[in-house]
């Protein structure tokens, strides 16, 4: 049975937020719950693990052959999607909190990593 919550909204297909505007999405979700006294970045740190480990765990027991179909399969594919959408969430909630611009970390770790690994 399909979720009605997951279903794509109707009409148009609107264009993907950029992470400015997800985690501005994130923090208003929090605020409007009074969850920021919790969302330390112990806390987040903490939460970005359990997702991640719960991402593991749905290719904890695959072959290698198997963990490359994983997408094949509706229910697999959800899950994964799911709790890649969990960590990301987490990770950019603390870059929010740690006033970290994941992208531009992100491109700075690439130019050293190309610096340390010349082909």
């Amino acid at each position: 049975m399909t979720d009605p919550l997951d279903a794509p909204p109707p009409g148009p297909r609107r264009e993907p937020p950029d992470v400015a505007a997800l985690q501005r999405r994130l923090a208003d979700f929090a605020a409007a719950r009074n969850w920021q006294p919790y969302h330390t970045p112990k806390n987040l740190a903490s939460a970005l693990s359990v997702e991640a480990s719960e991402l593991v765990e749905i290719f904890q027991w695959l072959t290698p052959e198997e963990s490359a179909r994983v997408m094949a399969d509706p229910g697999t594919a959800h899950r994964v999607t799911d709790e890649v959408a969990d960590v990301l969430a987490y990770l950019l909630q603390l870059c929010e909190v740690l006033g970290i611009d994941p992208l531009a970390a992100l491109d700075a770790k690439i130019d050293r990593n190309e610096r340390r690994f010349p082909i």
